[in-house]
């Protein structure tokens, strides 16, 4: 009787253990449903920041004392359009550099900004036939600052303070003669840029030298020296 007892045991746990193990089979074969809601993953909402879409160019030069009208911008949540909240203002009567900030907030609270660059130009004669594009090299770095002229008297530098691995864009000014600087402007590092104790050499309406020092809290106070490439 003791055997049977034992064996009846045995085989009652083995049934358990059968059991168990086709449950693990079955489970091991349930495919998750991945079917969610539109907006959700599993129990988590999917949240779609502002993408805005801007009309014209990021820099935008205007002729001093000329009318300006906002290129425009958009912004969307998915394919939903949003509110688009414009700040700043653009004085046309007043040669400098205007920042125009857009924002945008989605449903679920969450903002994005954008910006665009306005630059109001009013040259003199002997500025406005010079071409001051090219490349400047700074010796005491061996770095260059490269201008690019994007209007009368208005120049796109890279690099202004040639400096190493510093990525920084300013615009700059030639408005009256020979006289090259940077105007106050918030520049491509989100920080306000300008410069001070400006020097330029030019001949034919080609610059030749100039030194400046460049007001940026991430630069220092010493002067710097480029020459023509």
């Amino acid at each position: 009787m003791l055997y049977f007892k034992k064996t009846f045991i045995m085989k009652k746990y083995i049934g358990y253990i059968g059991a168990a193990l086709m449950c693990l089979s079955i489970l091991s074969c349930h495919k998750d449903d991945f079917n969610y809601p539109e907006g959700t993953v599993g129990v988590s909402t999917i949240t779609n920041y502002p993408v805005f879409t801007r009309t014209g160019d990021n820099y935008v030069v205007v002729a001093k004392g000329s009318d300006f009208t906002d290129p425009g911008i958009t912004a969307k949540e998915g394919n939903n359009m949003l509110k688009v909240t414009t700040t700043g203002t653009v004085n046309t009567s007043v040669a400098g550099v205007y920042t125009l900030s857009y924002s945008a907030t989605n449903k679920d609270g969450f903002s994005a900004t954008s910006s665009r660059t306005v630059i109001v130009t009013g040259p003199d004669a002997t500025a406005a036939a010079n071409d001051f594009s090219g490349t400047y090299l700074r010796a005491s770095t061996g770095q260059v600052a490269t201008f690019t002229k994007i209007g009368s008297g208005v120049y796109l530098v890279d690099n202004p303070g040639g400096a190493a691995n510093v990525s920084l864009v300013a615009v700059a000014f030639n408005q009256v003669g020979d006289k090259i600087y940077l105007p106050s402007q918030i520049s491509s590092d989100g920080l306000t840029t300008s410069s001070s104790n400006e020097t330029s050499v030019a001949a034919g309406g080609n610059l030749t030298q100039f030194s400046w020092v460049i007001l940026n809290t991430g630069y220092g106070t010493a002067s710097r020296t480029f020459v023509k490439q």
